[in-house]
């Protein structure tokens, strides 16, 4: 009973929503079953129109709504409930990111803090995570497989991740105004002070994509597509290089070759789309072959290779925006797939 009282005492969660409905139901339960009792937990609503505050409410957790005036990002909200734990329990030393979709394992964060407690020199920790239900769809299984992640020190997290509070505070925090990608730009930061990101291998967390229509997927694809531009920009030019290479790749695959075999398809009588649907399948056939060796069943990577070239024309319409958006010196708008047609 002490050890957890003490464990309950370093750790702090902060969960986020919106509108997430009976996920986030199961988020909160999984987390006032999975951890130490009289652990603090903070909720950040981002505008939810549901019952999502009060059901938060309703299960005694401590709960932050978001100024909807001032446009609502991620980082913003993780930012926000990271404030709010701390000053309501300066002593805690690691805090557990986690989204409303998302539920909590057992065992997790006895590995995660045990992992801290031994390695000073590590900010971040994080583990597995699983799709809930892998099966509904497609979109679904290929977040399944997204979520695979390599065992070991690595370059960045995702937003499901418990993070030492002196560190997340030195690095100042998430940057509030990424509208996504607002993790693994905290990592680089992390780095350059020298702390170490690792992945370990224990189950953290259960993921609820719940995706079922190939807009959402599509949608989803042209956030990521904005994440790799803004990335690139911010950190192309320095050491690590950052995007640069997917950057290219969501022109070149994208934008250039597609519309190259279309412009000369008339003078080349429809060569250059042979040639480009030749170039694809090569693509396709390349990453479904590096999927094998990783361990994907064939037809897990053969779903991935497929949609992984195909989601080179959304990132490129991604990145365009990104750059029109910059060029035009606009406030980034969040790019929401969820619930969308």
């Amino acid at each position: 009973m002490e050890d957890q009282r003490l464990e309950s005492m370093s750790v702090g969660v902060v969960a986020i929503g919106r509108n997430e409905g009976d996920r986030l139901v199961r988020c909160l339960q999984s987390l006032r079953s999975h951890l130490p009792k009289g652990t603090p937990i903070i909720y950040v609503d981002s505008g939810s129109t549901d019952s999502s505050v009060a059901e938060a409410q309703r299960q005694g957790v401590g709960v932050v709504e978001l100024d909807m005036s001032i446009p609502f990002t991620g980082a913003r909200a993780r930012n926000a409930g990271c404030d709010r734990l701390l000053k309501r329990y300066p002593q805690t030393q690691y805090v557990q990111f986690i989204d409303g979709d998302c539920e909590l394992l057992p065992g997790w964060i006895s590995a995660a803090t045990d992992f801290l407690n031994h390695r000073p020199k590590f900010a971040v920790v994080f583990g597995r995570l699983r799709e809930r239900f892998p099966d509904a769809s497609a979109y679904n299984q290929l977040a399944e497989l997204e979520w695979q992640r390599p065992v070991g020190e690595t370059e960045a997290c995702g937003g499901i991740a418990l993070m030492r509070t002196t560190a997340f505070q030195q690095a100042g925090g998430f940057n509030p105004k990424l509208i996504c990608g607002e993790e693994p730009e905290l990592c680089i930061r992390l780095r350059r002070l020298g702390w170490k990101i690792q992945c370990i291998a224990a189950d953290m967390a259960l993921h609820d994509m719940d995706m079922h229509r190939f807009s959402q997927w599509w949608k989803r694809s042209v956030r990521g597509g904005w994440a790799v531009a803004q990335g690139c920009d911010m950190y192309g030019q320095a050491a690590e290089r950052y995007k640069v290479k997917a950057h290219m790749s969501g022109w070149l695959w994208g934008l250039v070759l597609p519309l190259g075999a279309i412009a000369f398809a008339s003078l080349t009588e429809g060569m250059t789309l042979a040639l480009l649907l030749i170039a694809y399948t090569l693509q396709i056939f390349k990453i479904f072959r590096y999927r094998q060796l990783q361990g994907d069943q064939t037809k897990q990577a053969l779903l991935y290779a497929i949609f992984c070239v195909l989601s080179k024309l959304p990132q490129a319409i991604g990145q365009g925006k990104y750059w029109i958006n910059r060029w035009q010196n606009k406030p980034a708008r969040l790019i929401e797939y969820k619930g969308s047609t």
